[in-house]
């Protein structure tokens, strides 16, 4: 008897196929995707990073690093180099479309951005990038060589600062052994990008504890490396500090909020829509067993660095003035933890600086300048300070705009504009050799960079008061691809327009070094500048005198008559070498240190001088013997 099959229900519950070919799709209509396969957006996902990588990696044998001219790397990198730029941005901007499911992506091409903007020294370099670098390995290998660093003796050279704060070189010394290299300078060219890989998730964190909205985040995140232009990521105590730094704000920012003290931001109905709520409170035990976390950060930022500290504290007293996170205990942790290394390891540094805030106490103007002349000189290096002015406007602008234009955002986020203006103070305290402007700019670019993308963004979702208008909505997705590219063509000159200061041919570094291991013991060094290759080698051994980093006026009464001004000013029985070399000229000509011309009268008057014999003479510099009557 057969089985009563009863009727579907609905047009496929329980329907058997059909039998025969699938009908036709009717006309206009979309084909399904198949499952798993990826979407058209997915698709130009992935196709733009591989393009991208595929253009930079055949833009790299075209790369004129030996041949640099008047423009440093910007006439040296070709076509495909900026297009492969081009291609990263526009697949970023696609990235970000599914950056709330898939934010991997976003996370690539931001790691492949940096890649792009500063790989191509490590990559193609067959010396250290920047000169100056070469003193950090020397106290690398001081430290191998001797066993120890000797804090409380005054070395030449200004070497006390790194003497005083040897963490980071003490780091480097386990990495050299670690690795089995002869020093740091086997991956001293790889610190900016490694630095900007290990800073990622920092500031993943960072943005993260304010903005729901993955878009906002990674945007934050892009615009910061494209803004990071001032040089400080290299293998030097600076940059390992300032990313401990971030890691306690992360940190802070998520575990210290007061109970009952957020009021209307724990409101959702109140919020940006893209704005976190406020990390869940934490009671006065909690945040003592955080503090008691957070203290080994806080040593390890003193060891590594004497500005960085102050940095953190000025931003915690910031975060003090809130009563979100007003914890004074964590601020009294830290200042003691200051003025613990100052007293002791750094002492002979700290006083000799509290000796000079009586002359660069309030003075603004010269605290704000950059460099020793603040007066670039040359196409490349004019055009390159002009770039990063224009950076640091255009970041300053867009997160103006994001006050105005995301209130809620702002006063929910309220800590990270603290953050950003806690820095500025210090314009009034000293000038720190001339680059305190571009420290008081790094400390206050993670802030500034997310209230850009804020202005960049648009807040997804929201109703009523949160409601954003179509026509503003579409402008901000105008400004977006604009902008990026903008702020791309920017980093360009602001980091590779004094590219020729930075490389040196390893001949000129062959020739440095010659003459260092020959120099005997206690020997005085004169050069124009401390910005050359090896020019702190056997420090611990020679004296060095860098006659040219000083006001241009008395650089100008030094040409007239430059032997004498040496001679006169060497103390009696001295043996001296002069070292003269093409990245010393390269340097005083763009930084405005000599006139036009006076690097090539210096060696000449010089050379030609009774009192100063040549040792050796090659297409990369001269070095010349003084021996004291």
């Amino acid at each position: 008897m057969p089985q009563h099959v009863p009727a579907p229900v609905g047009r496929d519950a329980g329907a058997a196929p059909p039998s025969g070919p699938p009908p036709a799709e009717a006309p206009g209509r979309t084909p399904r995707r198949r499952p798993g396969a990826p979407g058209p957006g997915a698709l130009l996902t992935r196709l733009s990073l591989l393009l991208a990588a595929g253009l930079w990696i055949s833009s790299l044998p075209h790369v004129g690093f030996r041949s640099m001219g008047e423009y440093g790397l910007l006439d040296r990198l070709p076509l495909t180099y900026y297009l492969s730029l081009l291609v990263l941005t526009a697949g970023f901007l696609a990235a970000l479309r599914r950056a709330g499911t898939a934010p991997w992506w976003p996370a690539l091409y931001c790691a492949a951005l940096l890649m792009a903007l500063k790989g191509v020294p490590a990559v193609l370099y067959d010396s250290e990038r920047y000169p100056w670098a070469s003193k950090h390995d020397a106290v690398i290998d001081h430290l191998l060589a001797n066993g120890e660093l000797r804090p409380g003796q005054g070395l030449s050279g200004n070497m006390s600062a790194y003497d005083q704060w040897p963490g980071f070189f003490t780091l480097n010394g386990g990495l050299v052994r670690t690795f089995g290299v002869d020093g740091a300078t086997a991956y001293l060219n790889w610190a900016p990008v490694v630095l900007g890989l290990l800073m990622m998730p920092v500031l993943v964190l960072l943005y993260r504890t304010f903005s729901e909205d993955w878009r906002l985040v990674w945007t934050a995140v892009w615009i910061f490396q494209l803004a990071n232009w001032v040089g400080q990521d290299y293998l030097a105590p600076q940059g390992l500090a300032y990313l401990l730094h971030l890691a306690v704000l992360a940190v802070v920012v998520r575990h210290f909020v007061r109970p009952g003290s957020a009021g209307r931001l724990r409101s959702r109905a109140w919020l940006d829509p893209a704005a976190a709520g406020v990390p869940p409170p934490t009671g006065t035990r909690q945040r003592a067993i955080a503090t008691m976390v957070l203290v080994p950060l806080i040593v390890a930022v003193n060891a590594v660095h004497q500005l960085t500290p102050v940095m953190l504290c000025v931003t915690l007293l910031a975060f003090n003035l809130t009563r979100r996170y007003r914890n004074p205990g964590l601020l009294a942790v830290a200042v003691l933890i200051m003025l613990a290394w100052d007293l002791t390891m750094g002492r002979p540094l700290f006083t000799e600086t509290l000796g000079t805030l009586r002359e660069s106490l309030g003075q603004l103007t010269r605290n704000s300048r950059a460099g020793y002349a603040g007066q670039l000189t040359g196409a490349g290096p004019e055009l390159a300070g002009r770039a990063s002015v224009l950076m640091v406007l255009a970041v300053a602008a867009l997160a103006c705009a994001a006050l105005l234009l995301r209130r809620r955002l702002v006063h929910s986020a309220l800590p990270l504009l603290l953050a950003s203006a806690a820095p500025v103070p210090l314009f009034v305290v000293n000038d720190y050799g001339g680059e305190m402007l571009f420290r008081v700019y790094l400390f206050a670019l993670p802030g500034a960079a997310f209230f850009a993308a804020a202005a960049l963004v648009p807040a997804a979702g929201g109703a009523g008061a949160h409601r954003v208008r179509p026509a503003v909505r579409r402008v901000r997705a105008l400004a977006l691809p604009v902008v990026l590219t903008a702020l791309t063509a920017g980093f360009l000159p602001s980091y590779y327009g004094k590219e020729r200061m930075n490389y040196t041919p390893p001949a000129e570094t062959a020739l440095v070094t010659r003459t260092l291991d020959a120099a005997p013991d206690g020997a005085l060094i004169l050069a124009t500048t401390g910005s050359f290759p090896q020019a702190l080698h056997h420090y611990d051994r020679l004296e060095h005198w860098f006659f040219a980093e000083q006001e241009l006026p008395g650089n100008v009464e030094m040409l007239k008559d430059p032997a004498h001004y040496l001679a006169t000013r060497l103390p009696p029985g001295t043996t001296a070498f002069v070292i003269l070399t093409r990245t010393q000229d390269v340097y005083t000509a763009g930084e405005g240190l000599l006139p036009p011309g006076g690097f090539a009268a210096l060696t000449r008057d010089l050379s030609a001088s009774p009192l100063f014999h040549v040792v050796e003479r090659t297409d990369h510099g001269v070095v010349l013997r003084y021996d004291s009557p």
